[in-house]
C-alpha cells in the first residue's frame, strides 16, 4: 500500500514486521516474505543509513530494530500501523507468524 511512497515494496514489509516483532534479521525477513536475501539486506542497510533503524550483533547475526532517537519515529510507526490495518486479513496473518528461533530439544515429542 505504501510502496509508492517508499519507492520500494520491501520497506513497507520490513517496517510492518518490525512493528509486530520489535527486531528482526535479514534471514528471518527473507523467510517471512519468501523473497531473495539480497534485496532485503540492501533495504535494511538503506534504512539504517537513513537513521530509521539501528543494528547490533547477537552472536554472529546482525539484528535490526527501530532507532528510538529517530525524530519522526512515532509518525512513521503510526503510518505503518494504518497501512497494516488496511491489508487483507490473510496477508496480516503472514506477518504475525513466528517461527521457532532454535531447534527442538533432541528426543522431545512433537
Amino acid at each position: 500500500m505504501l510502496e509508492y511512497l517508499y519507492s520500494n515494496k520491501n520497506v513497507e514489509k520490513i517496517l510492518i514486521y518490525l512493528l509486530l516483532h520489535n527486531k528482526a534479521n535479514a534471514t528471518e525477513l527473507k523467510r517471512a516474505f519468501g523473497t531473495a536475501l539480497d534485496p532485503i539486506q540492501k533495504t535494511l542497510k538503506k534504512l539504517e543509513e537513513g537513521g530509521l533503524l539501528v543494528s547490533f550483533l547477537e552472536g554472529r547475526t546482525r539484528v535490526f530494530q527501530w532507532n528510538p532517537r529517530y525524530p519522526f519515529l512515532q509518525e512513521i510507526q503510526a503510518l505503518t500501523i494504518k497501512s497494516y490495518e488496511f491489508l487483507p486479513t490473510d496477508i496480516q496473518e503472514t506477518y504475525q507468524l513466528t517461527k521457532r528461533k532454535r531447534p527442538r530439544k533432541t528426543g522431545k515429542p512433537l
